[in-house]
Parts: structure tokens; C-alpha cells; sequence
């Protein structure tokens, strides 16, 4: 598959030229401007508008971790003029974890292309005693409660730590936050014991020595946080879930349609200066075209549905 797409990607341009649509191409971000989802839709977006030949025009929709934005997508026409940039809580974790969802993160859609992943990593506040995962867990054991951030109730955050928390036999308090950026101010301050965060919202103030990290879920360890070890070297592998971000348009748009929107934005992704871009902002580059991701997609749903019937976590749309 990946040698057939690499090989049509060679000859994109010319046909995806001749395919030109009319109107622009709304591509719908679920979340607020600035962040990291809506960083990678104007990155890559400006450089498929060039090979579509067609406007991308950015239509931001944030809020209820997604589903605002989400639904928009799954009611839209399916002419092939509306996509949008999902994520692993859009298209997979809501799906067990919201209820009365109203969209089905497989059903009403059809997957594109995945274009980047982010890690997750646990970090503490610079003065916890805790200076691994093991030490993390014996705080929560043994009488004694810690307490947890997440960016959201129901966010990959808070799965992630509910997860560790209950296969770790911890006693712990959830503290759910209305974003990253407060979770991640008071984990430095110490008003909570641990926070699982994406890595590109703590990597500064790791390196500022602001927080402390105690593990990260990559599949080996970062030339520039040599002593930072991976989560499958830290005892908990089951946490070793990134976020990722693809695009999906709505169910009902023809095959062509898609195949041509996923060439466009591979080819994209594919350019040094996109890929860069994209890396400055704590993405990792990860593009997949259609039919690998439709696979991916389904074998994250599954690993959500486990999650979420470990951790019991359920929230109203």
C-alpha cells in the first residue's frame, strides 16, 4: 500500500490540478485558534491549496472537546468541500466516553490521510519527591491520596492518569482543568501531585527544570532529554498513547474525492519546510494515506473502548 501511494504521489500533482473543484475547501479545526490542531490545518492547508488548486479555508470550531466542530463535519454535504482535522478524542475516545454523542466517530466518516502524532508524558512539579514513575506510584499507596490535572474532563489527559492510577492500585483525586495551560500552571505551583500532558505543552518548562518529567511515551528516548526514559522503560508501557491528528471527510463523499484529497495532503505533509514547520510546533511528521489509516482509526477506537471501561469515565454531550 505505502509503495503504490508513494508511487501515486509522484504523478499527484498534475492530476490533482485537473480535478480542480469549485468554492473554496472549509476545513474545520475543533478547537480554538493558536493551538497545535489548528497550527497543523494552516501549515499544511496553505500547501494543499497550491496542489487542489482550490481555496482552504479554515473554520474553527472549538469546544465540548470536540464534538461542536466534530458534528458541523458529520453533517455537512458530502461534495468533497468540507473536511476536517480530527483527532484521537474526536474519532475514537468520544465514542465510549460521551454520552448521547452525536456523530459516530467511524460511521460518519470517512478517514482521509493522518498527517502527525504527539507524545504524552507525565511530569510532576520541580520539588515532588518523586523523581520516577515507581516513586510516583508509592506516593499514591500506602494511605497516602495524591491528586492529578487534566486539560479536561474526558480528555486524553485525564484517561491517560485514570489509567495509570487505577492498573498502578493508586489512590488519586482528578483535577479537571478548562485547558492545558491553567492544568499545567498549577502543576508547576504544586497544587496537584501529577499531570499527563502532551509533550509540547511541558517540554520548555522540563527544560527550564520549571517541572519535572518522569517518563514519555516514544518509542525510544529523546537525543535532547537523554535522561528522560521512555514509558516502556519505566515500568508503565501502557501508557505509551500518543494523540495523533488526520483528516476525515464526511461519509457519502466518492472514493476519487478522497483519494485525491489524501495525495494533496501527503504530498504536503511530504515538503521539508511543512514538516518543519510542523515540528517547531511539537508535532511528529506521521502521514498515512486512506485505507492504512481507516485501519489505524479502528484499532484506536478499540484501545479507547478498553480504556474507557477500565476507568469508568463517562461524560454528556
Amino acid at each position: 500500500m505505502k509503495r503504490r501511494l508513494f508511487t501515486a504521489g509522484l504523478l499527484s500533482v498534475p492530476a490533482i490540478a485537473r480535478a480542480q473543484s469549485t468554492g473554496p475547501l472549509r476545513l474545520i479545526v475543533p478547537a480554538p485558534p493558536g493551538g497545535s490542531t489548528d497550527i497543523l490545518a494552516r501549515v499544511v492547508g496553505e500547501r494543499a491549496s497550491v496542489l487542489l488548486r482550490q481555496p482552504i479555508v479554515v473554520d474553527n470550531r472549538g469546544g465540548a472537546g470536540g464534538i461542536i466542530g466534530t458534528e458541523a463535519a458529520a453533517r455537512a454535504a458530502a461534495d468533497g468541500n468540507t473536511i476536517i482535522l480530527g483527532h484521537n478524542q474526536t474519532h475514537a475516545s468520544n465514542q465510549w466516553m460521551t454520552r448521547n454523542l452525536p456523530y459516530h466517530v467511524v460511521d460518519s466518516f470517512a478517514p482521509i490521510a493522518r498527517l502527525a502524532t504527539v507524545h504524552h508524558a507525565t511530569v510532576v512539579p520541580a520539588n515532588s519527591p518523586a523523581r520516577t514513575m515507581a516513586e510516583l506510584i508509592e506516593m499514591g499507596r500506602g494511605g497516602r491520596r495524591v491528586s492529578y490535572a487534566s486539560s479536561q474532563a474526558g480528555s486524553a489527559s485525564h484517561v491517560l492518569a485514570e489509567t495509570f492510577v487505577r492498573r498502578s492500585g493508586m489512590d488519586a483525586t482528578h483535577i479537571p482543568y478548562r485547558g492545558g495551560g491553567p492544568a499545567t500552571t498549577d502543576t508547576v505551583a504544586g497544587v496537584v501531585d501529577f499531570y499527563v500532558s502532551t509533550w509540547p505543552g511541558v517540554v520548555t518548562l522540563a527544560r527550564e527544570g520549571r517541572l519535572r518529567a518522569l517518563s514519555i511515551g516514544a518509542p525510544e528516548r529523546l537525543a535532547d532529554f537523554p535522561d528522560l526514559p521512555t514509558t516502556q522503560q519505566a515500568g508503565v508501557p501502557f501508557m505509551a498513547v500518543d494523540a495523533w491528528f488526520g483528516l476525515f471527510a464526511p461519509h457519502g463523499v466518492e472514493p476519487g474525492r478522497i483519494t485525491r484529497l489524501s495525495l494533496a495532503f501527503l504530498d504536503a505533509m511530504s515538503q521539508p519546510e511543512v514538516a518543519a514547520r510542523a515540528v517547531q510546533a511539537g508535532l511528529n511528521a506521521a502521514p498515512m494515506g486512506a485505507v492504512d489509516f481507516a485501519v489505524f482509526q479502528l484499532a484506536e477506537v478499540r484501545r479507547w473502548q478498553e480504556m474507557a471501561t477500565l476507568t469508568g469515565i463517562m461524560m454528556e454531550s
